[in-house]
């Protein structure tokens, strides 16, 4: 019991990490086109990333808890090495300022671990594909959405003056930003929903039949939203900054086109990046506008970060799966 309480904690210290690390995503948009101040934007943010847990289902969760590793392979030291493997992954890529996905570290970390211990045979194929298909699926997604709404929103205003697209877009970007907060919650607690409940499933506490306690979606939600209220600056900066700067009809399409994308793959069921998919609408926000706006070396620099995200949370989670005895029986 005391080993399920602790690696509960740690798949929540794991969730707040993530609302910390990706709070950037939630944020950077509004936070740079000053519609909010910083402080403002994470209270906005958290709010919404908080209400998602109501209404959205937890189809992410359950694809998570039983559709990338064999469940049969998880135990303890497995889990452990999993979440270490995507809590250092994040620490390390927030330490570069590096917008990288916490999602794909996750899985990336339970992969790698359940690989140190029983083979390539504990990935399911399936599950990983769709996985990995839509690391190059969801920025594109992303990018092309973003495109269309300022194609859209250019030729709808393209007589009315720069003041009064400003006076408008500062207030609508309230409303897309609230609505990919609530995508942005909605597909990444998911993911810790579905391994807190794959581990309780494997201790006998959920019966024969997988499911995610209600509890268990309460408190992700609200590690994710404590997360997002604590900031994570740096990301802010090379999000909303440094790939392209952004006015608020800009950062309005952004979020917009990344809402949409999180909250149809989240009723789909598929583990999608939040950062990914609002990477990918920013910078199709900013070639619109003028093809040289982006920053292609920094955007560049942010694609080699999502290649190596998954083998080098796999990495990390392999090394620690194998000091995991040891670990663990310090602790107990």
């Amino acid at each position: 019991m005391k080993l399920v309480v602790f690696l509960i904690i740690v798949a929540l210290i794991f969730d707040f990490i993530n609302g910390f690390h990706d709070a950037a995503n939630s944020i950077a948009t509004v936070v740079s086109t000053r519609v909010l101040s910083p402080f403002q934007a994470v209270i906005w943010a958290a709010f919404f990333n908080f209400v998602a847990a109501f209404g959205f289902g937890v189809q992410v969760a359950t694809t998570v808890g039983k559709g990338v590793i064999d469940p049969a392979v998880v135990d303890a030291h497995v889990l452990f090495g999993g979440l270490m493997g995507a809590i250092v992954w994040d620490l390390i890529t927030w330490v570069y300022g590096l917008p990288t996905s916490s999602s794909h570290a996750l899985i990336g970390g339970f992969a790698g671990a359940a690989v140190a211990k029983a083979g390539f045979n504990a990935v399911i194929l399936s599950g990983f594909t769709k996985t990995a298909i839509f690391i190059v699926l969801s920025p594109v997604l992303g990018l092309v959405l973003g495109v269309a709404f300022m194609v859209i929103v250019l030729n709808l205003f393209w007589q009315a003056t720069p003041g009064r697209v400003d006076h408008y877009f500062r207030r609508l970007q309230l409303v897309s930003s609230a609505l990919y907060s609530l995508g942005h919650g909605t597909n990444d607690a998911q993911k810790t929903m579905g391994i807190i409940a794959l581990l309780l499933f494997n201790a006998g506490y959920l019966g024969s039949t997988f499911y995610v306690p209600y509890w268990v979606i309460l408190s992700c939600h609200a590690a994710i939203s404590l997360g997002t209220l604590s900031g994570g600056w740096r990301i802010v900066h090379t999000m909303g900054m440094r790939i392209t700067k952004l006015q608020p009809v800009g950062g309005f399409c952004a979020e917009t086109a990344g809402a949409i994308t999180l909250l149809s793959t989240a009723y789909a069921g598929i583990p999608v990046s939040t950062t990914h998919t609002i990477t990918g609408a920013i910078v199709g926000v900013g070639a619109v506008r003028r093809f040289s706006a982006v920053r292609w070396g920094v955007a560049r620099t942010v694609v080699w970060a999502w290649i190596f995200t998954i083998p080098g949370s796999a990495l990390i989670a392999a090394a620690t799966y194998m000091l995991s005895d040891r670990v663990l029986s310090l602790i107990f």
